[in-house]
Formats: structure tokens, C-alpha cells, sequence
């Protein structure tokens, strides 16, 4: 029952976001911000996530690593709080989940992730355009501490 409840709150956590961010980028200050292509992105992402996470092809210790990315997604305490800075505060959370992803991409066949990727393009290229962006996206600082709390290197 929990899990069903569980899916219920990610969906339309979502469908929230889609909304918010879409607006964001075509009507708000989005519209002038140069990391608008990359945060439009944190909705397809997040069902990116949600979905691995229960796929059972996926290693369970990466299946950690995802679900810490869907607890920070959803977390109103990040380090760059969407509360205070709009959708620009989900750049975080989108680094964050792109490192988790990039380790899930070398432990998981390639066609797990396409098979649940929503997103426009091939997943593979934007995990690598995202990281390719991170640093200029949010500094050195916080990529150290995003790379610190998944585990990475």
C-alpha cells in the first residue's frame, strides 16, 4: 500500500513540476535565463528516477543512489532551495540527479534507461551535456558536496 502511495506522490510531484517549470521558462524570468534548456529538463529527469527505481534490471545499490536523488528532488532543504530562488533552484537538484544517473548508465544496460526516458533527445547525450555544464551552472563548491553525497568521486 505504501508503495502505491509513494508512486501516486511522485506523479503528481511531476506533473507540478512540469507545469511549474514550463511556465517558468515561457512566460516568467526563465524566458532570459541561460540555464532554462537545462532545468526544463528536472521534470523528465525526476520520471526518469522514479522509474529506474523500481525497475528491476537496475543494481539495488544503485537503486540507493536514485532514490536520494528523488528524496533531494522532493526535499524543500537542498542546497540551492527552490523556495528562495525559483526554478533556477532545481539546477542542484538536477546536477544531483545527473551524477546518480551517470553511475546507474555505467551499471545498468543502455536499454533500461531508454526504455523509461520521457525527455526529448537521447538520454545518454544529456547526461552528458549536464555535466559538461555543471560546474559553470553551480560551482565547483557545490559540485564537490553533490559528489560527496552520492558517493562520488
Amino acid at each position: 500500500m505504501f508503495f502505491c502511495e509513494s508512486i501516486n506522490k511522485n506523479e503528481d510531484f511531476y506533473r507540478k513540476l512540469r507545469v511549474k517549470i514550463k511556465n517558468w521558462a515561457v512566460f516568467g524570468a526563465g524566458r532570459n535565463s541561460r540555464w532554462s534548456e537545462y532545468i526544463l529538463l528536472a521534470p523528465d529527469i525526476f520520471y526518469l528516477l522514479c522509474k529506474l527505481v523500481v525497475d528491476p534490471e537496475v543494481p539495488a545499490r544503485e537503486k540507493a543512489k536514485l532514490a536520494f536523488a528523488i528524496a533531494y528532488f522532493i526535499s524543500p532543504i537542498d542546497l540551492l532551495p527552490e523556495a528562495i530562488l525559483g526554478p533556477a533552484g532545481y539546477l542542484d537538484d538536477i546536477v544531483l540527479a545527473t551524477y546518480a544517473l551517470n553511475s546507474v548508465m555505467t551499471n545498468t544496460p543502455a536499454h533500461v534507461l531508454e526504455k523509461h526516458w520521457v525527455g526529448e533527445g537521447d538520454i545518454f547525450e544529456v547526461v552528458r551535456r549536464v555535466l559538461d555544464a555543471a560546474d559553470e551552472m553551480i560551482g565547483a563548491g557545490l559540485i564537490k558536496k553533490i559528489k560527496a553525497m552520492i558517493g562520488g568521486k
